[in-house]
């Protein structure tokens, strides 16, 4: 028990600050004067009071303070949340918005190109319905050159032309004669695997189609020129006759330009690029001696056997060089030299650039190729005697063989001779024994002989 005597102006405060530092349970409070305890109790009970009162209301202000602390953080925290999805909301606005700008854009050059597409529809349209009205026009003109052109050469008759035998103008066909031995094209470099030209098969060619281009450049009443002489546009006969084809590009000329005037022409150019007059290509301004341009790059082919591009000048190199030899066809073993070279000379004249510089075809081509086919002639007959082996006809056709085969019983027939004969048949024709199996092997050499051996006996005949 302790005893506190309070000597204070505010006793009442003192005491709950002691009690309050002292930690003090219980409290006695005595006096001398009761009246002074009851004020002063009255007095201490009030500042108490007052005092619980400010405790309370400090303490529901603090409690307040945090709540709005509390809220305070929350809506911070809501704030930021609201912020970050604003953020992500403006981001995928604006990929929104560039993707449908790019969306805009495509759909605006669609539109561009649609309409450029529409616009180039029309104008190919346009286009078409002129060229069809175009085509129109040029077939009834085509149509109209055709039939003339076809009325004229019907009426060509000559041993090197070959000769027409229908026509149907609406289609634009033209029938002419077989000829079996195919174009000299494929002869001359050997397509088929058929044997080489000999030397005066050539030379006789040469001398045919300049006869047939004798004969078109005289023709009555208009010269004919054949626009289109080539190796492929010369036909060659079973006994190697040569007569020139394909005269659908041919042009009758009515008004000739002479040879020493150059005329600029508008005119759609005519032919095979390799084999077509340089003046005709420059100028327009067709000629029968274009033709003769073209018969020239063809002897040289006859004589080398080489593509036409750049022969004039290797041709002209190697007579002057002294090599003319080196550059003739190796296929051919028996050359003329001389001759060969006297004609070299005669188709480079033929080729010369300008129509001017080049030969007559009938005062001075000509008689040069008469004397040569002459020499191959006499050549021919001067040879040891060409007669037709035993061998070379088929047992059964007694004909020369064309596909020879050889059966089981080691005799060789033509192959559709005995193919058939195998069909009725067991036992050989020859030996009359039966065959021991019916299998057939092509005979190549004979094939190569036979072949090799025909252009002679065709040349001696004609």
């Amino acid at each position: 028990m302790e005893t506190l005597v309070l000597e204070d102006d505010d006793p009442a405060s003192a005491l709950l600050r002691y009690l309050s530092e002292s930690g003090s349970q219980s409290l006695v409070l005595g006096s001398s004067s009761s009246n002074f305890i009851t004020r002063y109790i009255s007095e201490v009970l009030k500042t108490i009071l007052e005092i619980t009162v400010q405790l309370f209301m400090q303490s529901e202000l603090h409690a307040e303070v945090e709540r709005l602390q509390q809220e305070l953080h929350n809506t911070i925290v809501l704030y930021k949340q609201t912020c970050e999805e604003l953020i992500c909301t403006q981001n995928k606005v604006e990929l929104l918005s560039s993707e449908c700008l790019e969306d805009v854009r495509r759909v605006n050059d669609a539109l561009e190109r649609e309409e450029v597409l529409r616009r180039i529809v029309a104008e190919e349209k346009a286009k078409h319905l002129e060229a069809a009205k175009e085509v129109e026009m040029a077939r009834k003109l085509l149509d109209k050159e055709t039939r003339e052109r076809v009325e004229v050469l019907s009426q060509l008759r000559h041993p090197h032309m070959v000769l027409l035998l229908g026509a149907c103008p609406e289609n634009g066909c033209l029938v002419y004669e077989y000829l079996e031995n195919g174009s000299l094209e494929e002869c001359l470099f050997r397509k088929k695997g058929t044997p080489p030209l000999p030397w005066f098969v050539r030379f006789k060619i040469a001398f045919d189609v300049a006869c047939g281009l004798a004969f078109l450049h005289n023709s009555k009443p208009e010269p004919i020129i054949h626009r289109d002489l080539k190796p492929g546009n010369i036909l060659l006969d079973g006994n190697f006759v040569s007569k020139i084809a394909d005269v659908g590009l041919a042009k009758l000329m009515s008004n000739i330009v002479p040879d020493n005037i150059t005329e600029y022409r508008d005119s759609v150019l005519a032919g095979t690029l390799h084999y077509m007059d340089p003046e005709y290509q420059r100028t327009g301004t067709i000629r029968p001696k274009s033709d003769i341009y073209a018969f020239g790059i063809i002897t040289l082919q006859l004589l080398t056997a080489c593509h036409p591009n750049g022969l004039l000048i290797k041709v002209e190199n190697a007579i002057n060089n002294g090599s003319f030899a080196d550059i003739l066809d190796n296929s051919v073993a028996d050359w003329p030299l001389a001759e060969s070279e006297e004609l070299a000379r005669v188709a480079l004249k033929c080729s010369r650039l300008r129509c001017r510089d080049r030969p007559d075809l009938e005062a001075e081509v000509l008689p040069v190729l008469k004397k040569l086919s002459s020499i191959a002639a006499s050549s021919v007959k001067l040879q040891k005697n060409i007669y037709s082996p035993s061998h070379y006809f088929c047992p059964i056709l007694q004909e020369i063989m064309e596909d020879p085969y050889i059966a089981s019983d080691g005799f060789t027939y033509e192959y559709r001779a005995i193919k058939a004969w195998l069909e009725k048949h067991s036992i050989s024709p020859v030996t009359k024994l039966k065959f021991p199996h019916t299998r057939l092997t092509p005979n190549h050499a004979l094939r190569s002989a036979i072949q090799e051996w025909k252009p002679r006996v065709s040349f001696s005949s004609s």
